[in-house]
């Protein structure tokens, strides 16, 4: 069953480009997390869509938000992705076991082997507020995801 807005978002601990272990729990009681998965690094519409948050970034510290995004590659194949594009909010590798928190997102594309595009507004108290999921084509829009946190 998909994750729906009022679900209790579930937890996880993955490893960022840098080899850091980030869990999603650290954040509640402080932040909000939107929660970006992605397919690839180093494809076109991922390039463009991270490179927008990167250019955008103060949106969500102004509203005291993290972001992290997802993919299914390895910490290494991120970090090369983050410092090539400047991207200085952490890039979490689902890479193994493959898909396990893109799978209890329910985003994992199995006939491709990566997440969709899956995005989810989490609040303070780790309850999803918001939620889109587009197909691996679709860029999402940034402003409706802005608007989701002017929304808490």
């Amino acid at each position: 069953m998909a994750i729906q807005v009022g679900d209790k978002a579930p937890d996880f601990e993955l490893k960022d480009n840098h080899g850091r272990s980030v869990k999603l729990s650290d954040f509640r009681g402080s932040k909000n997390v939107v929660l970006l998965f992605y397919p690839f690094a180093f494809t076109g519409v991922c390039t463009g869509e991270l490179c927008e948050v990167r250019d955008n970034l103060p949106k969500f510290s102004e509203r005291d938000t993290q972001v992290l995004a997802v993919s299914n590659d390895s910490i290494h194949t991120l970090r090369v992705f983050a410092e090539q594009e400047g991207l200085e909010y952490p890039l979490l590798s689902d890479f193994w076991p493959h898909g396990e928190v893109s799978r209890a997102y329910e985003v994992f594309a199995e006939d491709k082997g990566c997440a969709v595009r899956g995005t989810f507004v989490i609040d303070k108290e780790g309850v999803v507020r918001w939620t889109v999921v587009n197909a691996l084509p679709d860029a999402r829009d940034l402003g409706a995801y802005v608007a989701a946190l002017d929304a808490l």
